[in-house]
């Protein structure tokens, strides 16, 4: 689907690199491809060299995509959680495109289980990948990111509202995905003086994305979600905003995109006209835009 025009927000980002992670499918890719048609230079940095039986997309897939959407790609094979592959890739980045101006963070385990059914390995993965991956990743950017002329950090991470009905059912998991909210709290503020900007986007509903019809929905529910690239569209607005000013935020996609000027959200939709299925974490205070319909 083509990107929504946004009339608050008026740029490009022809020239840019962006550093993604977990960028080889689902809302990295989607990321990635709204900044290729910009012309931007894309680091997809992911795991995925190898096509998954049931999971479509690798690096190399993904960096075909981004050039013929008019980017420039870069496929680096990288497992957040091994420091040393973080560092080489990001210095074959600024290598290969002269530096870094935006990394999103967007590599993220997932398992839903309650306390007792949560093993220590997957305790550790999810920690590994979320909260210090996310650290460690930006740590690794930030020589680069200091050298940009409006740098941005993105974390693919929910608002920081402690309700308990957030954490009862999966108290591992939400954890995890908190610590890449709190790196953008503390990094915001560390790094405000600098111009480095961090924000946290989440979306309002599920993201209709081949993991998520794999490990946690099936197709039918599929029909409830909306497509990756709402939260591509917003991403690509938050990148062209002043960095210095715009920081330390914790946007839900429809919400931001509203106030950036958009009023019809129904070419998101899987299904347009179905009430949409909520996401996780999204805080009660945050009443969803005119005219979308959010199911039970």
């Amino acid at each position: 689907m083509p990107a929504v025009e946004l009339n608050s927000t008026a740029g490009s980002l022809a020239g840019k690199t962006l550093f993604i992670t977990g960028a080889s499918r689902g809302i990295g890719l989607a990321i990635a491809l709204r900044a290729a048609r910009d012309g931007a230079n894309i680091a997809i940095a992911a795991k995925t060299s190898e096509a998954h039986p049931r999971l479509p997309g690798t690096i190399y897939t993904a960096a075909a995509e981004i050039e013929a959407a008019g980017g420039r790609a870069l496929p680096l094979i990288v497992d957040v959680r091994d420091v040393d592959a973080i560092d080489r890739a990001v210095q074959a980045t600024a290598d290969t495109f002269g530096g870094i101006d935006i990394l999103v963070n967007n590599a993220s385990a997932i398992s839903m289980t309650g306390t007792l059914a949560t093993d220590p390995k997957r305790y550790d993965l999810m920690h590994q990948v979320n909260g210090r991956g996310t650290f460690m990743t930006s740590r690794a950017c930030l020589p680069y990111l200091l050298k940009s002329d409006n740098p941005h950090v993105l974390m693919l991470s929910p608002p920081l509202d402690l309700a308990p009905h957030w954490f009862a059912s999966h108290v591992a998991y939400s954890m995890a995905k908190y610590n890449m909210s709190l790196c953008v709290l503390g990094m915001a503020e560390e790094f405000r003086s600098q111009g480095v900007a961090f924000n946290a986007l989440w979306p309002r509903t599920a993201i209709a994305t081949s993991a998520i019809e794999f490990a946690l929905t099936g197709s039918d529910s599929m029909r409830l979600c909306r497509r990756p690239e709402i939260l591509a569209d917003a991403a690509h607005a938050i990148f062209l905003k002043d960095a210095r000013s715009f920081s330390g935020r914790f946007l839900i996609d429809d919400t931001f995109l509203f106030e950036e000027g958009v009023t019809d959200f129904s070419p998101y939709s899987v299904e347009p006209g179905r009430p949409l299925m909520p996401d996780f974490f999204v805080p009660a205070s945050s009443p969803p835009p005119p005219g979308v319909v959010i199911g039970g």
